[in-house]
């Protein structure tokens, strides 16, 4: 019988993915599917159970195969009881009993983390952070949110909110994030990123200017909003407009990361999502802005960087929900 290996359920808004792995952080198979939470959940669980069993078959396993299974999932939850409690990007998921679900199928422990904890576990044990006792993982996508890593350990907060970085106001106006004007989210988050391009877009008509920028939105993109891949591809045309608004998105975001440097004094800040794609042109201006806000010895001593998991940390960090779980015996 081969070594038992560790599932990871990776849950978005927009896609969710199985995985397996027996070697962390190679992955030995992976399905990916569309979550479509119009249908509600009992549908995406329901191929969440096929394609858990699909992915086995297709390695020739079984469930007896099965060491663990991880959860990975935006939130909010709570990872003690295994419950998906109602999370923004997947409308109708209320009080989801996840891991009892996973459990009764497959008859193996099954653990739930928060997608941003899930992420700095993975990026912690098999990234940027490999080695150093505090780490924090930011997402980037839609939304943003932090994952702690505190003195070796992932720290949850009271009623597991911690790292709420998104939540935060960095000016009395700006764009909506988090249902607040001018919050982290709103200034830098995928979403946010957007809403800076609409309303560069809308003030760069009253003044003539042509981008390319203005020449997407002319398409018919400007009434249903601009997205941040349309708002990077034409960065990487040249387009001034949109390397305006990646610009101040990142400067904003620096401005997050100063905060997290100066409450946390981390050695690694890692970011996934946009941070992937948009590189340098997003996180040169974010490293400037903590080296002139965060307090110079805790700047000096924390690495800003891309996650080193790449588009992998999603899988891996579904993989690490198992794996720290199964460590420590209990959800």
């Amino acid at each position: 019988m081969p070594e038992r290996l560790h599932a990871g359920v990776d849950i978005g808004g927009t896609k969710t993915a199985i995985v397996l792995a027996k070697d962390p952080p190679a992955i030995i198979t992976r399905i990916a599917f569309a979550t479509m939470p119009e249908n509600g959940p009992e549908f995406a669980i329901s191929l969440i159970l096929a394609n858990l069993r699909k992915a086995l078959l297709s390695q020739n396993l079984d469930v007896s195969d099965l060491k663990a299974i991880g959860v990975s999932c935006g939130g909010p939850l709570d990872p003690e009881l295994g419950l998906i409690e109602e999370p923004p990007n997947l409308p109708g998921w209320k009080n989801i009993q996840i891991t009892s679900i996973l459990e009764q199928e497959f008859g193996v422990p099954s653990y739930l983390e928060n997608d941003a904890n899930a992420g700095a576990l993975a990026e912690h044990r098999f990234g940027s952070g490999q080695g150093a006792s505090n780490l924090i993982y930011l997402t980037m996508g839609t939304g943003i949110g932090a994952g702690l890593i505190l003195n070796g350990n992932l720290y949850r907060g009271t009623t597991y909110m911690a790292g709420e970085i998104g939540h935060v106001r960095l000016s009395d106006s700006g764009p909506v994030g988090y249902n607040k004007a001018g919050s982290v989210e709103g200034w830098a988050s995928g979403s946010g990123i957007a809403k800076l391009a609409r309303n560069a877009v809308e003030n760069a008509g009253q003044t003539g200017e042509r981008t390319i920028l203005a020449d997407v939105a002319e398409d018919g993109h400007l009434e249903i909003g601009l997205s941040a891949r349309e708002v990077w591809h034409a960065a990487q045309g040249g387009d001034s407009l949109a390397l305006e608004v990646v610009t101040t998105a990142g400067k904003m975001l620096g401005r997050a990361a100063a905060i997290l440097v100066d409450l946390f004094n981390p050695e690694v800040i890692a970011i996934g999502g946009l941070a992937l794609r948009m590189g340098d042109t997003l996180l040169g201006p974010a490293r400037a802005i903590v080296d002139e806000e965060a307090h110079p010895l805790s700047a000096k001593a924390c690495r800003i960087v891309p996650a080193a998991l790449g588009e992998q940390v999603g899988d891996v960090a579904a993989i690490c929900v198992a794996i720290e779980g199964d460590a420590h015996g209990h959800k």
